[in-house]
């Protein structure tokens, strides 16, 4: 792939996601409900801290509190994920895409950077508003961007919800449909993966998903349990997940006709 022919691709790829007016709302959709419910949250702990029990009160960690909306938010980067892939199918551009392009990983890679470039800025914004605004909520019990492992935790938060985008566009490669891949990935981070961490039996296994294991890099204050990994290895068990979606997403797209 010469620089001229990756250009061209990323140019188209970035005309394609403009010209779907849905990509654009969902991504309007994840930073309101997570900055929107990461304000209430907090609000609501501010409130309440007093009547808390002094267990609760030393184990607060502020800045996990502001992302409390997060975990709505990121079902909105699903959203995004999916539409960036399955639109064209549903409308079939995509014969006339990978007759453009027909090498099919250069065609994945600019779709995956371009997307998950936007997916980045969107992520990052939205993180650093729901930090600064939660704590604006939680006044005197704030923490500050200065403190030990807030920095960390902000970013991470940003990193979280690109790598929950590009996840869904690697699940929706595979199965090429949105109704399929929404019907997947809803109830698996929503419902399933809460579900594993809740039962005792499930509790090890469920520690190793994508958004168990991707979520530890928004916390903080070092939690005192027996997982075996830190924010940064959490991040990356879930990166090692992006990457096997993308993995299989393009072994299936390259093997099969466009349809």
């Amino acid at each position: 792939m010469t620089g001229a022919q990756a250009a061209r691709t990323l140019r188209s790829e970035w005309t394609k996601i403009r010209s779907v007016s849905s990509t654009g709302w969902t991504l309007s959709v994840a930073a309101v409900v997570t900055i929107g419910i990461g304000m209430l949250i907090s609000a609501l702990t501010r409130n309440e801290y007093d009547s808390m029990p002094i267990q609760e009160r030393l184990a607060l960690d502020p800045t996990f509190v502001s992302f409390a909306g997060m975990t709505l938010g990121q079902l909105a980067m699903i959203v995004f994920g999916v539409l960036v892939v399955t639109s064209e199918y549903s409308t079939g551009m995509i014969r006339v895409s990978l007759a453009a392009v027909p090498r099919r990983g250069t065609f994945l890679f600019g779709k995956t950077a371009v997307a998950g470039a936007l997916a980045l800025v969107v992520g990052m914004v939205t993180s650093f508003a729901t930090f600064f605004l939660g704590q604006a909520m939680l006044g005197p019990y704030r923490a500050g961007l200065g403190d030990p492992g807030v920095l960390r935790a902000v970013v991470g938060g940003g990193l979280y919800l690109t790598l929950i985008a590009v996840f869904s566009m690697g699940v929706a490669t595979m199965l090429r449909s949105p109704l399929l891949s929404l019907g997947i990935l809803m109830p698996f981070f929503f419902l399933i993966s809460n579900i594993l961490a809740a039962v005792e039996s499930t509790t090890k296994v469920a520690r190793f998903l994508p958004d168990q294991a991707g979520s530890r890099i928004m916390q903080a204050m070092p939690r005192a349990d027996d997982v075996p990994y830190g924010p940064w290895g959490g991040l990356g068990i879930m990166t090692l997940w992006v990457i096997a979606a993308l993995a299989g997403g393009y072994a299936l797209l390259r093997h099969r006709d466009a349809q």
